[in-house]
């Protein structure tokens, strides 16, 4: 090969890399500018910031946004907040805003763990300094056949009954407002962020089962609470799926689903298990007593256990409990077996 070409080539090589740099560092997401909300939490590193713009969809390239950051030097510059970046910034841009500290200020931080009740979450509310009182359950608490917020219906609860409320569509998660943010705030926000977790991919393979979104999350919320998911969204993980194989197969077979966690949303207790009397209470909620579903959501459930809904893990088992001590999960094949685990783990 000619020492011109030997030259060359890697010349062309370098020069295409520096256009596809370049290219990638001034160009935005898209050209025309949608505004978002992005957080930057305590601690959070490059890395992590740089995927969760990109999962955003504020950036296209991880490793673009990371190289700029580190070639300029400002890897410890980024500042802990809450921002409004539009889709027709860059990766310059981007960069400049989040490590010079242009956050929103902002006067309520509002921790909503998953599994919250629409009663909880109002509980929570009112102790963290909204001054709209019980503007949020008078809201939250309506039938969304007989919409009242000024925003549009979402899509997602299209297929939810008129009669059913907003419990399970209140997605948990750290929220930041204003002191002066109304009921109707707080709700849109939650629902956006509902709207933006459960992606089109997850709501088209619901679609493809021959389930609803309202199906899912009314499962989704019983999982949440029987594989003890914690309001991190770890901790029962594992076992989420296979509880979720096992609750989809009793409906399958025309079994009732025989959850304590519905129980407990009846009751408004947390106990892991109820009396025979307490199972034979007559309530649209009760799977003890009725076959299906319950009549709607018991909590707004976190992401891993609408994920655990909507792919359950199929296995032997037939039946489980939950030990007393820790609440992990003993599965079991048969009913022998698992009235041995009940003699074990629930005396």
């Amino acid at each position: 090969m000619p020492k011109k070409i030997i030259i060359i080539l890697p010349l062309i090589f370098v020069i295409f890399i520096l256009l596809y740099y370049w290219h990638g560092l001034n160009t935005p997401f898209v050209a025309s500018g949608e505004s978002k909300n992005f957080i930057i939490n305590k601690g959070e590193g490059v890395k992590l910031i740089a995927k969760n713009l990109r999962e955003a969809d504020l950036i296209k390239s991880n490793l673009i946004f990371e190289l700029y950051v580190w070639l300029n030097n400002k890897q410890a510059e980024f500042k802990a907040g809450e921002y409004i970046l539009s889709t027709s910034l860059n990766i310059k841009e981007i960069a400049e805003i989040l490590t010079r500290g242009f956050a929103v200020n902002k006067d309520i931080r509002l921790n909503m763990p998953e599994g919250l009740t629409i009663t909880e979450i109002n509980e929570r509310i009112k102790k963290s300094g909204f001054k709209f009182g019980d503007d949020f359950i008078n809201l939250a608490d309506k039938s969304i056949g007989n919409w009242k917020l000024s925003a549009t219906k979402p899509d997602f609860l299209n297929d939810a009954p008129d009669n059913a409320d907003l419990e399970g569509f209140l997605f948990p998660d750290t929220y930041l407002f204003f002191n002066d943010a109304t009921a109707e705030d707080v709700i849109d926000k939650m629902l956006q962020n509902f709207e933006l977790k459960v992606t089109e991919d997850m709501r088209r393979d619901i679609k493809t089962q021959g389930k609803s979104i309202y199906e899912i999350i009314i499962m989704a919320s019983i999982i949440q609470k029987e594989a003890n998911i914690d309001e991190t969204g770890k901790g029962g993980n594992e076992e989420a799926g296979i509880i979720s194989g096992i609750f989809w197969d009793r409906l399958k077979f025309g079994q009732a689903l025989q959850s304590d966690a519905t129980l407990s949303y009846i009751f408004t207790d947390k106990n892991p298990q109820h009396t025979l009397e307490e199972t034979q209470i007559d309530s649209p909620y009760n799977t003890y007593k009725y076959k299906g579903l319950p009549l709607g959501p018991i909590g707004n459930p976190g992401l891993e256990a609408i994920k655990a809904a909507i792919y359950p893990v199929k296995t032997e088992y037939n039946y489980f409990l939950n030990k007393l001590d820790s609440g992990a999960a003993v599965f079991s094949q048969t009913y022998e077996e698992h009235l041995r685990n009940k003699a074990k783990y629930l005396k």
